[in-house]
């Protein structure tokens, strides 16, 4: 599946703009019978418009990173629902960082994702993956932390093809994530530093707005119609 040549810079207006660039490259892809996963928060506004183009159910896909304990930022792995955790060994071994520090992030964390979950979801069931391709949908891939997660959440959940999809990523994104079936992006800019800087508006998306989004999605129209 091919996507953008890593030379390729581009700048986004906001993630609308992002989404509906993403959608309409994958519109022209053989997606077979796909479910679209977005990542919350950021990713879950271009989910909609990707899952809209697709004519695709559209639900989320929770995950959690998992911060270096005195440099939070930093990624030493993520976990997602069913109790999958990612971890970068070979980073916690060169760092140092204790097991026990580990745990106490993981724990930390789960706590958080479960709430999220709860609030998100409201009760309501995920959507059926055994089967069908999964398309997780972020803002950007920097680490890929969290999308590796999610794969293993898709593929646990019984997924037999897993696309990740965002409007920019890192150009060596295969490398960092390794267990998807395919990866497209928009642009993957040589000079890559952080997903941000490609978004001239890059706000932060609340809990409030990505439950707005899948419940428009449920409806069928757009968020305020």
């Amino acid at each position: 599946m091919s996507d953008s040549s890593p030379g390729d810079r581009q700048i986004f207006e906001d993630r609308d703009d992002a989404g509906r660039r993403l959608a309409a490259m994958l519109a022209e892809l053989p997606l077979d019978d796909p479910v679209v996963l977005g990542l919350p928060r950021g990713g879950v506004p271009i989910a909609a418009q990707v899952a809209r183009a697709l004519h695709a159910p559209l639900d989320v896909l929770v995950v959690r990173k998992l911060g270096v304990p005195w440099q939070p930022e930093v990624a030493m792995g993520a976990i997602g629902e069913d109790g999958v955790r990612v971890l970068d060994e070979e980073l916690v071994r060169a760092l140092r960082i204790p097991r026990s520090d580990v745990e106490a992030v993981q724990a930390h964390e789960r706590s958080v994702l479960e709430a999220r979950v709860e609030r998100l979801r409201a009760g309501r069931a995920s959507q059926e993956l055994s089967g069908r391709t999964a398309l997780v949908v972020d803002d950007g891939i920097a680490t890929g932390a969290t999308a590796r997660a999610a794969c293993e959440v898709a593929r646990a959940k019984g997924a037999i093809r897993i696309v990740v999809a965002a409007p920019v990523g890192a150009p060596d994104a295969e490398t960092r994530i390794p267990n998807a079936d395919a990866i497209v992006c928009v642009t993957r800019p040589e000079r890559f530093r952080a997903v941000s800087q490609f978004y001239r508006s890059f706000d932060a998306v609340s809990d409030d707005e990505v439950t707005a989004v899948l419940a428009a999605a449920r409806r069928g129209s757009s968020p305020g119609r």
